[in-house]
């Protein structure tokens, strides 16, 4: 039996510094008669109006983190686009918004076109997410190794028969968000590594859509961010769980039943190497990723403001109730002798 406590020392906010340094900036004012009618920026760490960017399978939790931030600060207005990760890129290599959320740092190419536009980006891990497989409630083969997701994804099983013998399935159809999503680029990048994506895929354009097909269609296999699938607390991902099944991974050769994991936040949490050889029935979720949320802002405002607080005490802890991983709360698992 295992017991998780993920409680640890106290988050760590910057906003009230944040402040501070906001009130020594020049006032912001409209120029008079005879200047230009260029308005300087006038937002605050905690009032004003920004854009962000964010992964469109992000879209539960950092609604859920906008929500609260503006309802703390009512002078806040965070104006959120939930779009695929390639385009919540370009948006912020463009200056379109001031912060991206997305599942990986800048890769070279960005920050070469950071240093030509003499910006200095800012990276905050915020959280630890993952890649829930989902399968229609009729599917026996719900407990599926990293193996059996490789074949399936790249092509080679093609058929359900040829993992149970299970022939009234027929044909998998394989089923993402986005044709350049993050969930796309995760299972291309960690589980395929180099080979190439089966013919036998489709995009549904959003994670929403991509849980209805699977809940309507017995042959398909779904891959959406997990947040879409962890917090029990909400009415929509409970109705989203009465339509579909969250199969159970394994990475583990020769596995037993009890090997096989669902992305819960006990097997999200990192577990260094010497608590896994300790304790044999720990493992880490084997589709984990990591969350960041990039800054391009040059001044202390309202996006530095919003960052500030997602890293923080209070947006951690919002991390931690929707069923993710926060980064800045040390997970401490207990375990407990089987009786």
């Amino acid at each position: 039996m295992t017991l998780t406590d993920f409680s640890g020392p106290k988050g760590r906010t910057l906003l009230g510094i944040l402040a501070v340094a906001a009130s020594l900036l020049p006032a912001c004012h409209r120029k008079g008669a005879g200047d230009t009618a260029e308005t300087e920026a006038t937002d605050t760490p905690t009032s004003g109006r920004v854009a962000i960017g964010v992964d469109e399978t992000f879209a539960p939790i950092l609604e859920a983190q906008v929500d609260t931030f503006q309802k703390l600060y009512i002078d806040a207005h965070v104006k959120a686009s939930y779009q695929p990760e390639d385009s919540v890129m370009l948006d912020l290599l463009n200056d379109k918004v001031k912060l991206a959320v997305i599942s990986r740092e800048l890769n070279a190419d960005e920050k070469a076109e950071m240093v030509k536009q003499s910006m200095v980006p800012i990276t905050t891990k915020i959280g630890i997410d993952g890649l829930a497989i989902i399968l229609h409630p009729s599917n026996p083969d719900s407990l599926l190794t990293m193996t059996q997701l490789r074949s399936i994804f790249s092509g080679q099983t093609t058929a359900w028969k040829q993992l149970s013998g299970q022939k009234k399935l027929g044909d998998v159809n394989v089923v993402f968000d986005a044709n350049r999503s993050s969930t796309l680029r995760v299972v291309r990048d960690s589980l395929l590594r180099g080979q190439p994506l089966t013919k036998h895929v489709f995009a549904a354009k959003s994670n929403p859509q991509v849980l209805d097909y699977v809940a309507t269609h017995p042959a398909a296999i779904g891959v959406v961010g997990v947040n879409w699938v962890s917090d029990l607390d909400d009415p929509k991902v409970r109705g989203f769980l009465r339509n579909v099944r969250v199969a159970a991974i394994t990475a583990r050769p020769n596995p037993t039943k009890d090997d096989y994991i669902q992305p819960y936040q006990v097997y999200l949490a990192p577990k260094p190497p010497q608590m896994l050889r300790d304790h044999p029935d720990l493992q880490n979720y084997p589709l984990r990723r990591d969350i960041y949320i990039i800054s391009r802002e040059a001044r202390a405002g309202l996006g530095s403001g919003f960052a500030s607080f997602v890293a923080g005490q209070k947006g951690q802890l919002i991390f931690q109730k929707s069923g993710l991983m926060p980064a800045n709360v040390q997970a401490r698992i207990v375990t407990t002798p089987k009786l």
